[in-house]
């Protein structure tokens, strides 16, 4: 088993463990990773999930050993007729990562020692928020290889830092240390070697003891409003917030009236 979950509450820990490889994607692992998240954003206990490469790697990208063992048939057999996007609402299937295709209602963090690189850089920008050892990095390293990215790198790198930092990095290839990508927007926060996963599992908890319609709203809105024209991304706001008032605003504004929270309190709410 390759992938492996550990739950605490209501925060899961989601484990991809072939540290022989550094974490690289087969299809089996990527089948099993795909079905965690699908399980994890199904499951309504579960708020928030931590995705951790285990062995001192997050992720060296697609299985190059498997890659070189297709052929230009079974290339377009696992590629292209196994993965192809579907048109209309139907289920995303898995991307050669994983559940880089899918759209999650719940939050990911992703917690980086080592190596994120290739497509494993793909998978850590497809989580929420990256939490990175000062020693992990990211890098287009399949650039040695002519193999471009194929799950949401050149979709998600340019809106997290900008179109022509997106470009240099992706074209160029070349290592982006976890300092380098908190200055730029491309981590949320940097810790010491072998903290990462604990940092993670900690932001985690404080995400997923707080009233969960509200942070869903939120995080919805800011994702459906990314590139939206002002008054479009407004009514998403509004249409996503709206529902999580009614739901559960009113009763918080109760407890707030009755003494908790009070002066930005955050420990008794």
């Amino acid at each position: 088993m390759t992938v492996t979950i550990e739950r605490n509450e209501h925060v899961w820990t989601v484990i991809h463990d072939r540290p022989a490889a550094k974490n690289a994607m087969d299809p089996d692992s990527a089948e099993a990773l795909h079905e965690a998240f699908v399980e994890f954003d199904a499951d309504p206990e579960a708020r928030v999930a931590v995705l951790w490469g285990a062995g001192g790697a997050f992720c060296a990208g697609w299985d190059l050993a498997y890659a070189a063992s297709l052929t230009p048939e079974s290339f377009q057999k696992e590629m292209v007729e196994d993965l192809d996007i579907p048109l209309g609402s139907g289920p995303a299937p898995r991307g050669a990562l994983g559940p880089t295709r899918l759209e999650l209602s719940k939050p990911v963090i992703a917690a980086v020692e080592g190596p994120a690189v290739a497509g494993g850089m793909e998978l850590a920008m497809w989580c929420d928020v990256r939490v990175m050892a000062d020693t992990a990095y990211f890098g287009v390293y399949c650039r040695r290889w002519g193999i471009p990215l194929l799950d949401g790198g050149t979709v998600r790198l340019p809106r997290l830092v900008g179109q022509g930092k997106a470009l240099e990095i992706t074209m160029t290839g070349r290592q982006v240390m976890a300092d380098e990508c908190y200055q730029i927007g491309l981590c949320e926060q940097v810790t010491p070697p072998g903290e990462a996963r604990a940092a993670a599992e900690a932001m985690a908890h404080q995400i997923a003891r707080f009233p969960q319609a509200a942070v869903q709203a939120d995080r919805r809105s800011i994702l459906e409003g990314h590139g939206k024209p002002i008054r479009e991304a407004m009514r998403i706001e509004w249409v996503n917030g709206l529902h999580a008032c009614q739901i559960e605003g009113i009763a918080g504004a109760d407890r707030f009236r009755g003494g908790k929270g009070r002066s930005g309190d955050f420990n008794d709410i």
